[in-house]
């Protein structure tokens, strides 16, 4: 069914890729959006960070994990729903 979704959609991978790439650099540039947080809300902030750019640099690539929790936690539409939960994180701090 993934496939078919590609296939429909030839650029979602790069969208998401160019999402992913967005939100990198802009932590690059304001380090400040998420360091300037206490320290319990900082270190789910950053997993979630990880989370996000992680599959959506994945998901980009072409990368798809075969089976198992990992196609879950890292293949389509979760890390859509992860990666504007990012976004929307920072948007919010910013």
């Amino acid at each position: 069914m993934e496939q078919e979704t590609i296939d429909k959609n030839p650029w979602l991978p790069l969208a998401t890729m160019g999402v992913s790439a967005v939100l990198a650099l802009w932590l690059l540039w304001r380090p400040e959006l998420l360091s300037a947080l206490g320290m319990p809300l900082r270190v789910p902030a950053i997993l979630l960070g990880v989370w996000a750019l992680g599959a959506g640099f994945m998901y980009g690539m072409g990368l798809r994990p075969v089976q198992g929790w990992c196609r879950r936690l890292l293949g389509a539409p979760t890390c859509w729903w992860v990666l504007g939960a990012f976004t929307l994180l920072l948007m919010w701090r910013a």
